[in-house]
């Protein structure tokens, strides 16, 4: 049987400071593959190379990943300042209509990092652009030095709702999770339900209230050991059901038609 397809959201990066390259990290490739059970495909973040409905044609779900720049203030109607880093307009340009089009079709999204906080702000949310200057925070950015394993370590908590949509795919009301993102939410955009926090009020989980398909988000990042984490591993066994399901819908309904 053919495996569904799952988009990755890329980024785009100078490969040796000069050569412009869409990337993706082998971490959310793995994770798709080995856990989800399905075939990543990389996308390319730019409205000149895709469309929404294109993409939306050649996949069954997508994961919206981390990455260094920041959604662009303009998208949640504040002005640019130092604070809010580096941008990528062209990625805001593709994922965000991409998320609003998939939530309202049932199509799976599962966000990460950034990827959480475009889900916010493609509903109407807003972010802070520097969680570690607010009052009684934590500083949630990856250390700047170490091994891998040493950055993407455990380090806080984060305490789920009780009766809520990740306790019940957790099996728990707190776990641990590794945190390297310097943004959060601000306020939480229409139908976004926040089902997680760190000890420090950190929104950590994330779903869209009454979406027809998967629509969860976290703000940490799950696709590291993404096999062996047991809280990783629910997510995307989770997400990779639902992305089967869709496909196998979408399969009846063309079969349906012909």
């Amino acid at each position: 049987m053919t495996r569904p397809v799952v988009g990755i959201i890329g980024n785009t990066d100078l490969l040796h400071g000069s050569y412009p390259a869409f990337t993706g990290g082998h971490m959310n490739a793995e994770a798709v593959s080995d856990v989800a059970g399905c075939m990543p495909l990389l996308i390319p973040p730019h409205p000149n190379f895709v469309s929404v409905e294109e993409l939306m044609a050649a996949c069954d779900g997508f994961v919206f990943t981390g990455g260094r720049p920041n959604v662009h203030p303009e998208e949640y109607g504040e002005e640019e300042t130092a604070a809010h880093g580096c941008f990528d307009r062209c990625r805001d340009a593709v994922t965000l209509p991409l998320i609003r089009a998939c939530v309202a079709a049932g199509q799976p999204i599962f966000g990460i990092c950034r990827g959480f906080q475009e889900i916010n702000v493609a509903m109407g949310g807003t972010l802070y652009p520097e969680i570690r200057d607010l009052p009684g925070r934590m500083n949630h950015r990856m250390p700047p030095e170490g091994t891998l394993e040493e950055k993407f370590a455990l380090r806080h908590p984060v305490k789920l709702t009780k009766g809520g949509v990740f306790e019940a795919l957790l099996g728990a009301d707190e776990v641990m999770t590794n945190t390297l993102h310097g943004q959060g939410i601000k306020k939480p955009g229409a139908r976004i339900v926040i089902d997680g926090y760190a000890p420090d009020g950190t929104p950590e989980a994330i779903y869209v209230k009454d979406a027809p398909g998967f629509s969860l988000a976290v703000q940490w990042h799950p696709e590291y050991r993404a096999g062996e984490d047991p809280v990783s591993r629910p997510l995307f066994e989770a997400f990779g059901k639902a992305v089967y399901a869709f496909a196998e819908a979408r399969r009846e309904r063309v079969s349906e038609e012909a």
